[in-house]
């Protein structure tokens, strides 16, 4: 069980966010499009998963913005932003937004995903979405990067996230 907040007040995830050296779960999540998309799709790949709670907020929806314009462009990698909201909005937000270059996923047909990753809200105004994290998967799903945002009100650390993508060899 991991501690985080929601506008100062404590609230608990469901087991607990992988860490960097560790094998990351496999998962599947949905796309826009209602594909499902596989942990094995990105083998070989470097994977940013930025995870939050839903597109109708400012600070997920910025973190889309954000990753689509910096972490997409690095050689290698691919950004997934992984919610709780049905595919069909964030196909939705995705057009309205000129959203291109990052993969939008959403983890509602898989309930272990939140689990497995540790990121299941279980108490407070939130509870049954995903909490904000970034995890970064090198090319053989090792964790390379991980970061439990505590405060679900504020936007990840994209400056670390990058650098740990532009110094990995």
């Amino acid at each position: 069980m991991e501690t985080i907040y929601f506008k100062c007040q404590p609230c608990h995830t469901y087991g607990t966010i992988p860490r960097v050296g560790e094998k990351a779960p496999c998962f599947t999540l949905v796309t826009p499009e209602l594909k499902e998309v596989h942990c094995s799709d990105y083998r070989g790949k470097r994977v940013v998963m930025n995870i939050f709670p839903s597109l109708d907020t400012p600070v997920c929806a910025a973190s889309v913005r954000r990753f689509n314009k910096e972490a997409a462009g690095l050689d290698n990698t691919q950004v997934l932003c992984i919610s709780m909201d049905l595919p069909f909005a964030s196909g939705r937000f995705c057009t309205a937004e000129g959203i291109e270059d990052v993969t939008v996923a959403s983890a509602f047909r898989s309930p272990m995903f939140a689990q497995k990753y540790g990121l299941q809200i279980v108490d407070g105004p939130l509870a049954g979405l995903l909490a904000r994290a970034v995890i970064v998967l090198d090319e053989d799903r090792n964790v390379i990067y991980s970061d439990l945002v505590e405060e679900i009100t504020h936007e990840p650390h994209y400056d670390e996230v990058i650098d740990v993508l532009r110094h990995k060899d």
